[in-house]
């Protein structure tokens, strides 16, 4: 497996970067909650909002490549998802009001969602029906 742990690597330095923004948000704010202040609302919601998606994808993405999908796919899973997790943390921990960034990183997320959760269902119908029909009892068809 080589294609996740890239794309959890660099995601993971991505996280790094949002999670040191919420900290440089406590040194000027309060240091636990929002305590009311919108730009600490979005610094911790561009970070809580990754850890919402990205682990899960990730784990998809792992699955899928144990599965042995295209790396194409895998590829394409993981750029996709790096690119929309950095416009939507641009956009909500670097910006007052950078509407693209946001719409246009939870749109490419969901999209990435979608693609690995029905590429999953796939593999397990799949392997599933391909187990089924090598496993038939004698006599049986």
């Amino acid at each position: 497996m080589f294609v996740t742990p890239l794309y959890a690597g660099l995601l993971a330095a991505w996280f790094l970067v949002l999670s040191i923004k919420v900290v440089q948000g406590r040194g000027h704010g309060p240091s636990l909650g929002d305590g009311g202040d919108p730009h600490m609302l979005r610094l911790m919601r561009g970070h809580a909002n990754f850890t919402e998606y990205v682990p899960f994808i990730l784990l998809m993405m792992a699955l899928l490549e144990m599965s042995h999908v295209s790396i194409y796919i895998l590829h394409a899973l993981g750029g996709t998802l790096l690119l929309a997790r950095v416009l939507h943390g641009i956009a909500l921990s670097f910006t007052d009001k950078w509407k693209f960034g946001r719409v246009a990183g939870t749109a490419l997320t969901f999209i990435v969602l979608l693609a690995a959760a029905g590429l999953c269902i796939y593999q397990g119908v799949l392997g599933h029906m391909l187990w089924c029909c090598s496993h038939m009892p004698e006599g049986v068809e």
